[in-house]
């Protein structure tokens, strides 16, 4: 293994078709190494089918509590599936997504994260924590095996546009950024324009940046081998 080390995860496998669509395409033409599955979304049960036909594709649980989106400045609920404040209901809920994660895979994730990184914040922080150390597991911008790279998304905290992050341009700027080690680079491509969702045009954008050949290259000059979160079992 290489001095930098990186994964490709994609968020939100399993929202739509659509989304699944794009990240299976961007696993098999482009640099996408990773998934984490949204369970409780739509279309889990034919994400969690094609990730059985993908043996290469790490994937992982994606822990959906609830989506938000920003409006006139202020955040609003899109939807809520406990409080995120309610440790109780946080355990048994984390828990529950585990057993569903089991149940369509047939063996443990690879990795833990969380929709719109709510386990950044407590009681989601230390339960979920607690399920990485349990598992052996990392888990998201908390392992002391990886560390997380959020820059390539297409739009600011407060949802404006930000495109020019979705470019050949801007993968390069962002590797360039990224010290030795092992990164996890963090994305969401898919498809579909009426997901319920505030980032939608900008799935298609990061479809075709990860699978341009000119990605493979932009890794490769940055120093990087890619690889899957299986890779970062310590060895003796």
């Amino acid at each position: 293994m290489s001095g930098r080390f990186l994964i490709v995860n994609a968020d939100d496998f399993g929202l739509s078709p659509g989304v699944n669509r794009g990240i299976l395409e961007t696993h098999e033409r482009g640099i996408l190494t990773a998934a984490s599955l949204m369970v409780r979304a739509p279309a889990a049960a034919e994400a969690a089918a094609a990730a059985h036909d993908h043996p290469r594709l790490s994937v992982g649980l994606h822990l959906d509590l609830g989506e938000w989106i920003c409006r006139d400045g202020a955040w609003e609920p899109v939807y809520q599936r406990v409080d995120p404040g309610d440790a109780a209901a946080v355990g048994a809920e984390l828990q529950a997504q585990l057993a569903c994660f089991r149940s369509l895979l047939g063996r443990e994730p690879t990795h833990l994260d969380s929709h719109q990184h709510v386990h950044l914040g407590e009681p989601v922080l230390s339960l979920a924590l607690e399920a990485a150390d349990r598992l052996g597991v990392p888990l998201r911008s908390r392992s002391p095996l990886i560390r997380y790279c959020g820059g390539f998304y297409g739009q600011s905290d407060g949802g404006t546009p930000h495109h020019a992050a979705l470019s050949i341009g801007g993968l390069r700027g962002v590797l360039a950024e990224l010290g030795p080690g092992h990164h996890e680079l963090g994305c969401h491509p898919g498809y579909g324009d009426d997901l319920p969702t505030m980032y939608r045009k900008e799935r298609a954008m990061e479809v075709a940046v990860l699978c341009d050949p000119a990605a493979v290259e932009v890794v490769a000059a940055a120093g990087f081998e890619l690889g899957s979160f299986e890779d970062l079992t310590p060895r003796d």
